[in-house]
Protein backbone atom coordinates (compact mmCIF):
# COMPACT_ATOMS: atom_id res chain seq x y z
CA UNK A 1 0.00 0.00 0.00
CA UNK A 2 1.57 3.28 -1.07
CA UNK A 3 0.12 5.14 1.67
CA UNK A 4 2.12 3.48 4.71
CA UNK A 5 5.41 4.94 3.49
CA UNK A 6 4.29 7.95 4.22
CA UNK A 7 4.65 7.14 8.03
CA UNK A 8 7.78 4.77 7.47
CA UNK A 9 9.86 6.43 5.24
CA UNK A 10 9.39 10.38 6.13
CA UNK A 11 12.14 11.15 7.19
CA UNK A 12 14.62 12.87 5.18
CA UNK A 13 12.41 13.39 1.97
CA UNK A 14 12.42 16.78 0.98
CA UNK A 15 15.55 18.29 1.95
CA UNK A 16 16.91 20.72 -0.74
CA UNK A 17 20.27 19.02 -2.42
CA UNK A 18 23.48 20.78 -1.22
CA UNK A 19 25.53 22.26 -3.89
CA UNK A 20 29.60 21.87 -3.09
CA UNK A 21 31.67 24.26 -4.86
CA UNK A 22 34.87 24.06 -5.72
CA UNK A 23 38.19 26.04 -3.86
CA UNK A 24 40.07 26.05 -7.06
CA UNK A 25 42.01 29.07 -8.08
CA UNK A 26 39.98 31.41 -10.14
CA UNK A 27 41.48 32.98 -13.05
CA UNK A 28 39.24 35.85 -14.08
CA UNK A 29 39.91 37.57 -10.22
CA UNK A 30 36.64 39.01 -10.21
CA UNK A 31 34.85 36.03 -8.61
CA UNK A 32 35.28 34.24 -5.17
CA UNK A 33 34.41 30.92 -4.79
CA UNK A 34 31.52 31.43 -2.66
CA UNK A 35 30.16 34.41 -4.10
CA UNK A 36 26.34 35.03 -5.08
CA UNK A 37 27.59 35.10 -8.89
CA UNK A 38 29.87 31.98 -8.94
CA UNK A 39 27.24 30.22 -7.42
CA UNK A 40 24.60 31.07 -9.86
CA UNK A 41 26.93 30.62 -12.72
CA UNK A 42 28.10 26.94 -11.77
CA UNK A 43 24.13 26.05 -10.64
CA UNK A 44 23.85 26.84 -14.31
CA UNK A 45 26.34 25.40 -15.83
CA UNK A 46 25.75 21.82 -14.29
CA UNK A 47 21.87 21.82 -13.78
CA UNK A 48 20.64 18.41 -13.66
CA UNK A 49 16.80 18.27 -12.91
CA UNK A 50 16.21 16.85 -9.65
CA UNK A 51 12.82 15.92 -8.21
CA UNK A 52 13.46 18.10 -5.61
CA UNK A 53 13.86 21.34 -7.55
CA UNK A 54 10.93 23.48 -8.29
CA UNK A 55 11.12 25.77 -10.96
CA UNK A 56 8.58 27.48 -13.90
CA UNK A 57 10.46 27.84 -17.11
CA UNK A 58 7.26 29.53 -18.87
CA UNK A 59 8.18 32.23 -20.82
CA UNK A 60 5.46 34.11 -20.08
CA UNK A 61 4.90 33.55 -16.48
CA UNK A 62 8.41 33.84 -14.83
CA UNK A 63 7.36 34.86 -11.62
CA UNK A 64 5.07 32.01 -11.07
CA UNK A 65 6.21 29.00 -8.83
CA UNK A 66 5.31 26.04 -8.16
CA UNK A 67 5.70 23.38 -5.54
CA UNK A 68 3.84 20.46 -6.33
CA UNK A 69 4.46 20.21 -10.12
CA UNK A 70 6.86 21.55 -12.56
CA UNK A 71 5.91 23.35 -15.79
CA UNK A 72 8.04 23.48 -18.81
CA UNK A 73 7.45 25.67 -21.86
CA UNK A 74 8.70 23.55 -24.84
CA UNK A 75 8.76 24.37 -28.54
CA UNK A 76 4.71 24.27 -29.93
CA UNK A 77 3.69 22.38 -26.27
CA UNK A 78 3.58 22.98 -22.47
CA UNK A 79 4.98 19.95 -20.62
CA UNK A 80 2.68 19.56 -16.72
CA UNK A 81 5.22 17.41 -14.36
CA UNK A 82 3.38 15.74 -11.20
CA UNK A 83 6.25 16.26 -8.76
CA UNK A 84 4.70 16.56 -5.29
CA UNK A 85 6.78 17.60 -2.42
CA UNK A 86 3.77 17.42 0.01
CA UNK A 87 2.29 14.32 -0.88
CA UNK A 88 4.31 10.70 -1.51
CA UNK A 89 3.67 8.82 -4.79
CA UNK A 90 2.34 12.01 -6.36
CA UNK A 91 -1.00 11.62 -4.65
CA UNK A 92 -3.49 14.54 -4.38
CA UNK A 93 -3.93 17.13 -2.26
CA UNK A 94 -6.69 20.30 -2.93
CA UNK A 95 -3.66 22.43 -2.82
CA UNK A 96 -1.36 20.24 -5.38
CA UNK A 97 -5.14 19.63 -7.43
CA UNK A 98 -5.64 23.58 -7.50
CA UNK A 99 -1.45 24.50 -8.83
CA UNK A 100 -2.45 21.74 -11.96
CA UNK A 101 -5.40 23.81 -12.45
CA UNK A 102 -3.64 26.88 -12.81
CA UNK A 103 -1.37 25.36 -15.05
CA UNK A 104 -4.01 24.14 -17.21
CA UNK A 105 -5.64 27.40 -17.26
CA UNK A 106 -2.51 29.52 -17.84
CA UNK A 107 -1.97 26.84 -21.18
CA UNK A 108 -4.81 27.37 -22.61
CA UNK A 109 -4.38 30.82 -23.23
CA UNK A 110 -0.71 30.46 -24.10
CA UNK A 111 0.54 29.92 -27.73
CA UNK A 112 0.91 26.25 -27.14
CA UNK A 113 -0.71 24.13 -29.60
CA UNK A 114 -1.17 20.99 -26.86
CA UNK A 115 -0.63 20.01 -23.58
CA UNK A 116 1.41 17.00 -21.92
CA UNK A 117 1.22 15.61 -18.33
CA UNK A 118 3.42 13.21 -17.03
CA UNK A 119 5.33 12.44 -13.86
CA UNK A 120 8.28 12.47 -11.92
CA UNK A 121 9.63 9.41 -10.06
CA UNK A 122 8.19 5.64 -10.48
CA UNK A 123 4.26 6.26 -9.94
CA UNK A 124 2.34 8.68 -12.20
CA UNK A 125 -0.04 9.73 -9.70
CA UNK A 126 -1.36 7.44 -6.71
CA UNK A 127 -4.90 8.96 -6.57
CA UNK A 128 -6.42 11.01 -3.43
CA UNK A 129 -3.65 11.23 -0.29
CA UNK A 130 -5.67 9.14 1.93
CA UNK A 131 -3.71 10.68 5.50
CA UNK A 132 -4.73 14.06 3.78
CA UNK A 133 -8.27 12.72 4.08
CA UNK A 134 -8.23 11.54 7.59
CA UNK A 135 -6.22 14.73 9.16
CA UNK A 136 -8.54 17.03 7.88
CA UNK A 137 -12.16 15.02 8.03
CA UNK A 138 -11.20 13.85 11.12
CA UNK A 139 -10.79 18.22 12.28
CA UNK A 140 -14.47 19.45 10.70
CA UNK A 141 -15.86 17.12 9.06
CA UNK A 142 -18.58 19.20 7.39
CA UNK A 143 -16.36 21.61 6.30
CA UNK A 144 -13.23 19.74 5.02
CA UNK A 145 -15.51 16.98 3.26
CA UNK A 146 -17.49 20.26 1.26
CA UNK A 147 -13.65 21.69 0.31
CA UNK A 148 -12.16 18.63 -0.82
CA UNK A 149 -15.03 17.59 -2.51
CA UNK A 150 -15.29 20.65 -4.86
CA UNK A 151 -11.43 20.73 -5.01
CA UNK A 152 -11.86 17.08 -6.75
CA UNK A 153 -15.21 18.97 -8.45
CA UNK A 154 -13.25 21.98 -9.80
CA UNK A 155 -9.87 20.24 -11.04
CA UNK A 156 -12.04 17.15 -13.10
CA UNK A 157 -13.86 20.06 -14.68
CA UNK A 158 -10.12 22.36 -15.79
CA UNK A 159 -9.91 18.67 -17.76
CA UNK A 160 -13.00 18.36 -19.60
CA UNK A 161 -13.13 22.26 -20.09
CA UNK A 162 -9.27 22.29 -21.85
CA UNK A 163 -9.63 23.27 -25.50
CA UNK A 164 -6.14 21.99 -26.71
CA UNK A 165 -5.20 18.63 -26.92
CA UNK A 166 -3.87 16.71 -23.79
CA UNK A 167 -1.04 13.70 -24.19
CA UNK A 168 -0.62 11.48 -20.81
CA UNK A 169 2.68 9.96 -20.42
CA UNK A 170 2.16 7.32 -17.81
CA UNK A 171 5.53 6.00 -16.54
CA UNK A 172 4.38 4.57 -13.47
CA UNK A 173 1.03 2.70 -11.33
CA UNK A 174 -1.85 5.16 -11.68
CA UNK A 175 -4.02 5.03 -9.03
CA UNK A 176 -7.58 6.08 -8.13
CA UNK A 177 -8.35 9.89 -9.40
CA UNK A 178 -5.04 9.54 -11.02
CA UNK A 179 -6.19 6.91 -13.14
CA UNK A 180 -10.07 8.15 -14.00
CA UNK A 181 -9.12 11.80 -15.24
CA UNK A 182 -7.55 9.63 -18.06
CA UNK A 183 -10.77 9.29 -20.29
CA UNK A 184 -10.95 13.19 -20.00
CA UNK A 185 -7.67 13.61 -21.88
CA UNK A 186 -6.84 12.74 -25.54
CA UNK A 187 -4.27 10.66 -25.82
CA UNK A 188 -2.39 8.21 -23.36
CA UNK A 189 0.56 6.22 -24.35
CA UNK A 190 1.89 4.55 -21.51
CA UNK A 191 5.46 2.43 -20.23
CA UNK A 192 5.21 -1.50 -19.99
CA UNK A 193 5.67 -0.63 -16.40
CA UNK A 194 2.46 1.06 -15.75
CA UNK A 195 -0.63 -0.25 -14.45
CA UNK A 196 -4.03 0.78 -13.52
CA UNK A 197 -6.40 0.67 -10.82
CA UNK A 198 -9.48 2.58 -9.23
CA UNK A 199 -10.33 0.57 -5.72
CA UNK A 200 -12.73 3.01 -4.92
CA UNK A 201 -15.27 0.74 -3.07
CA UNK A 202 -12.49 -1.42 -1.19
CA UNK A 203 -11.36 1.43 -0.11
CA UNK A 204 -14.58 2.95 1.11
CA UNK A 205 -15.62 5.84 -1.67
CA UNK A 206 -17.47 6.01 -4.73
CA UNK A 207 -16.02 7.08 -8.70
CA UNK A 208 -14.48 9.67 -8.88
CA UNK A 209 -13.19 12.05 -12.00
CA UNK A 210 -16.08 10.57 -14.27
CA UNK A 211 -15.12 7.22 -14.12
CA UNK A 212 -18.43 5.71 -13.38
CA UNK A 213 -19.33 6.95 -17.05
CA UNK A 214 -16.43 6.95 -18.67
CA UNK A 215 -15.29 3.60 -17.62
CA UNK A 216 -17.68 1.47 -18.56
CA UNK A 217 -18.12 3.49 -22.39
CA UNK A 218 -14.19 2.52 -22.78
CA UNK A 219 -13.82 -0.92 -20.84
CA UNK A 220 -17.50 -1.93 -21.32
CA UNK A 221 -19.83 -2.44 -18.13
CA UNK A 222 -18.51 -5.71 -17.12
CA UNK A 223 -15.01 -5.00 -16.35
CA UNK A 224 -15.49 -1.06 -15.66
CA UNK A 225 -17.56 -2.91 -12.26
CA UNK A 226 -14.63 -5.41 -11.71
CA UNK A 227 -12.57 -2.26 -11.90
CA UNK A 228 -14.66 0.14 -9.42
CA UNK A 229 -16.17 -2.02 -7.29
CA UNK A 230 -13.63 -4.78 -6.83
CA UNK A 231 -10.23 -2.81 -7.37
CA UNK A 232 -9.35 -5.22 -10.32
CA UNK A 233 -5.81 -4.09 -11.41
CA UNK A 234 -4.89 -3.76 -15.33
CA UNK A 235 -1.74 -3.95 -16.61
CA UNK A 236 -0.45 -1.62 -19.51
CA UNK A 237 -1.17 -4.28 -22.53
CA UNK A 238 -4.95 -4.53 -20.75
CA UNK A 239 -5.47 -1.39 -20.91
CA UNK A 240 -4.34 -0.80 -24.20
CA UNK A 241 -6.29 -3.76 -25.76
CA UNK A 242 -9.16 -2.25 -24.17
CA UNK A 243 -8.85 1.46 -24.78
CA UNK A 244 -7.48 3.06 -22.26
CA UNK A 245 -4.28 3.79 -23.26
CA UNK A 246 -3.37 4.43 -26.87
CA UNK A 247 0.66 2.77 -27.22
CA UNK A 248 2.70 0.72 -24.95
CA UNK A 249 6.30 1.28 -25.10
CA UNK A 250 9.58 -0.07 -23.59
CA UNK A 251 10.13 1.62 -20.47
CA UNK A 252 14.00 2.28 -21.30
CA UNK A 253 13.18 4.17 -24.39
CA UNK A 254 9.99 5.27 -23.06
CA UNK A 255 10.43 9.08 -22.57
CA UNK A 256 11.98 9.38 -25.91
CA UNK A 257 9.14 7.98 -27.87
CA UNK A 258 6.81 10.13 -25.80
CA UNK A 259 8.77 13.59 -26.84
CA UNK A 260 9.12 12.49 -30.58
CA UNK A 261 5.61 12.13 -30.75
CA UNK A 262 4.69 15.08 -29.50
CA UNK A 263 7.14 16.84 -31.24
CA UNK A 264 5.45 15.41 -34.13
CA UNK A 265 2.04 16.74 -33.47
CA UNK A 266 3.50 20.27 -32.13
CA UNK A 267 4.27 20.48 -35.67
CA UNK A 268 0.87 20.27 -36.85
CA UNK A 269 -1.32 23.66 -37.05
CA UNK A 270 -2.75 25.23 -33.85
CA UNK A 271 -6.55 25.48 -35.26
CA UNK A 272 -6.67 21.76 -36.67
CA UNK A 273 -5.88 20.50 -33.73
CA UNK A 274 -8.02 22.55 -31.33
CA UNK A 275 -10.74 22.25 -33.86
CA UNK A 276 -10.14 18.46 -34.55
CA UNK A 277 -10.81 17.89 -30.63
CA UNK A 278 -13.81 20.10 -30.18
CA UNK A 279 -15.50 18.04 -33.05
CA UNK A 280 -14.85 14.58 -30.80
CA UNK A 281 -15.00 15.99 -27.98
CA UNK A 282 -18.10 18.89 -27.99
CA UNK A 283 -21.04 16.06 -27.69
CA UNK A 284 -19.85 15.10 -24.47
CA UNK A 285 -18.92 17.96 -22.61
CA UNK A 286 -22.04 18.77 -20.68
CA UNK A 287 -22.89 15.35 -19.74
CA UNK A 288 -18.85 15.02 -17.97
CA UNK A 289 -19.77 17.87 -16.37
CA UNK A 290 -23.12 16.75 -15.09
CA UNK A 291 -21.67 12.87 -14.46
CA UNK A 292 -18.67 15.22 -12.35
CA UNK A 293 -21.19 17.12 -10.19
CA UNK A 294 -23.02 14.47 -8.88
CA UNK A 295 -19.71 11.87 -8.49
CA UNK A 296 -18.68 15.06 -6.10
CA UNK A 297 -22.13 15.61 -4.73
CA UNK A 298 -22.23 11.90 -3.42
CA UNK A 299 -18.26 12.35 -2.09
CA UNK A 300 -19.40 14.73 -0.07
CA UNK A 301 -22.47 13.47 1.27
CA UNK A 302 -20.46 10.34 1.93
CA UNK A 303 -18.10 12.21 3.98
CA UNK A 304 -20.45 13.98 5.68
CA UNK A 305 -22.14 11.22 7.38
CA UNK A 306 -20.99 9.88 10.54
CA UNK A 307 -21.36 5.94 8.92
CA UNK A 308 -19.10 6.89 6.06
CA UNK A 309 -16.84 8.33 7.32
CA UNK A 310 -16.16 6.20 9.94
CA UNK A 311 -15.83 3.41 7.58
CA UNK A 312 -13.10 5.73 5.28
CA UNK A 313 -11.40 5.91 8.60
CA UNK A 314 -11.27 2.01 9.99
CA UNK A 315 -10.23 1.07 6.47
CA UNK A 316 -7.40 3.36 6.15
CA UNK A 317 -6.33 2.99 9.90
CA UNK A 318 -5.94 -0.66 9.01
CA UNK A 319 -3.86 -0.21 6.13
CA UNK A 320 -1.53 2.19 7.63
CA UNK A 321 -0.52 0.18 10.32
CA UNK A 322 -0.90 -3.12 9.23
CA UNK A 323 2.74 -4.65 9.15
Amino acid sequence: MFHKLRLLCNTGQGHSKRVVLSGEPLTNGGLTPHSPVKRKLDLEKDYVFDKRLRYSVRQNESNCRFRDIVVRKEDGFTHILLSSQTSDNNSLTPDIMKEVRRALCNASSDDSKLLLLSAVGSVFCSGLDYSYLIGKLSTDRRKESSRIAEAIRDFVKAFIQFKKPIVVAINGPALGLGASILPLCDIVWASEKAWFQTPYATIRLTPAGCSSYTFPQILGVALANEMLFCGRKLTAQEACSRGLVSQVFWPTTFSQEVMLRVKEMAACSAVVLEESKCLVRSFLKSVLEDVNERECQMLKQLWSSPKGLDSLFSYLQDKIYEV
